[in-house]
């Protein structure tokens, strides 16, 4: 849609509720319809006009205190760019038609930042609704005043919650935003395994405030024409999985790199998670593939099993060595480890279970339809055959679990 087709004014005008637009100085710069009429004040008496001097405290009751919290609230706003709710407030507005006469309003506020270009506050949004109706709902002039009023504060403070929750919503963005950065600032974007090819893939959920600790790697292996493919998930969410994820990851890389195999390598990493704060449960899998003597070791603490699809098209589930996630066990034991071989034409694909799991459906159906997706693209190259699956693998609106996807071509 072209922003010049819409009538920006016209909507500020049609705004319900009152809202009025003012400048740093707590000049009146713009009033909406609904301010106009709900607070006797035309737009010519308002506009260039200090909020205060069209508005005043009732000179006849000292202890109204209604426009001087909301100078407050204004100036805070404009302090510090931040919203500002205030609870309800008791107004005595004198009626322009009768100097003199004093009418009691009850309005609820809210006071917002408008930022200009350089990141200052422009204008304070000032949004205003009219609950006097509210407060003498029941029992008119004569009934209960005190329970109209917690009536009223009932009804703001349910506002606060939901200006609250927001805000929180946010502030949550934002943790996200971070925690992906970091992520992916430390996995790896290397496409090339010696002479094979490799496609890595990171998709982060769909619909959730918090970034997960999902993650891959891949190393060359001292000695010989080896390399190290792993992936991992950390429990938890946001910057503190992040970064627990690059904590693990890096632990991993290293001790792949003097280990014998993968299960030593995962031995070190389950002793390393055990003084790691939120490293428990976390799992991996690790495979360690000889290029030359067409090898694959592997060895799982936890983690779904990769899949080897041979260049015939026959598939192999890696899961004869996969035991409990990191930091399971009180006293570790020594981890399994398998061995396979494979033949020149074969593509190794190791994933998080944001790829598979879906809820109310067995694992074993997301595993079939992932080796079915390999198997039929298995003749693509690694980053074609990654789209593919994650194409078909994935629902039409996103993961609600973040997704690694590792594609070698063997």
């Amino acid at each position: 849609m072209d922003e010049k087709a819409i009538d920006y004014e016209a909507v500020f005008q049609s705004l319900p509720g009152m809202v009025a637009l003012l400048t740093p100085e707590l000049l009146y710069a713009d009033a909406n319809e609904d301010f106009q009429r709900l607070s006797g004040r035309s737009r010519a008496e308002l506009l260039g006009r200090y909020i205060f001097d069209v508005f005043p405290d009732n000179p006849n009751d000292p202890a109204a205190t209604g426009m001087r919290d909301v100078r407050a609230s204004m100036l805070r706003v404009v302090d510090t760019g931040e919203r500002d709710t205030m609870a309800l407030q008791r107004y005595d507005v004198e009626d322009p038609t009768r100097p003199g006469h004093w009418e009691e309003r009850y309005w609820s506020p809210i006071n917002a930042p408008v930022l200009g270009p350089d990141g200052r506050v422009a204008f304070v949004l000032h949004r205003v609704e009219e609950v006097t109706e509210l407060i003498h709902l029941r029992g008119g002039a004569g009934g209960d005043s005190r329970a109209r009023v917690l009536e009223a504060e009932l009804y703001t403070r349910a506002r606060e919650l939901q200006e609250l929750n927001d805000r929180l919503r946010q502030a949550h963005a934002r943790e996200r935003e971070v925690a992906l950065a970091l992520q992916e600032a430390m996995l790896p974007a290397r496409r090339q395994v010696h002479d094979h090819r490799a496609a890595v893939r990171y998709r982060p959920a769909v619909g959730a405030l918090n970034v997960c600790g999902d993650w891959y790697d891949l190393i060359d292996l001292v000695g010989g024409n080896r390399v190290g493919v792993s992936v991992g998930d950390v429990v938890g969410h946001g910057l503190e999985a992040a970064g627990v994820m690059g904590q693990l990851r890096s632990a991993l890389s290293a001790t792949s790199r003097v280990a014998d195999g993968p299960a030593q390598a995962l031995d070190v990493l389950g002793r390393y998670a055990h003084v790691v704060d939120g490293a428990e449960s976390a799992t991996v899998v690790t495979t360690f593939i000889d290029f030359d003597a067409r090898t694959i070791a592997y060895s799982s603490a936890g983690h779904p099993p990769p899949v080897l699809v041979h260049a015939d098209g026959g598939v192999e589930f890696l899961d004869k060595a996969t035991d409990t996630p990191l930091d399971a066990r009180p006293d570790p034991i020594p981890r399994p480890q398998a061995v396979t071989t494979y033949t020149d034409g074969a593509t190794l694909a190791l994933y998080t279970d944001g790829l598979i799991e879906r809820r109310r459906e067995d694992i074993d159906t997301g595993l079939s339809r992932l080796a079915d997706s390999l198997v039929r693209h298995r003749a693509s190259d690694p980053e074609t055959l990654a789209d593919a699956v994650l194409l078909e693998l994935l629902p039409p609106g996103g993961a609600t679990d973040d997704t690694a996807l590792i594609i070698v071509r063997l």
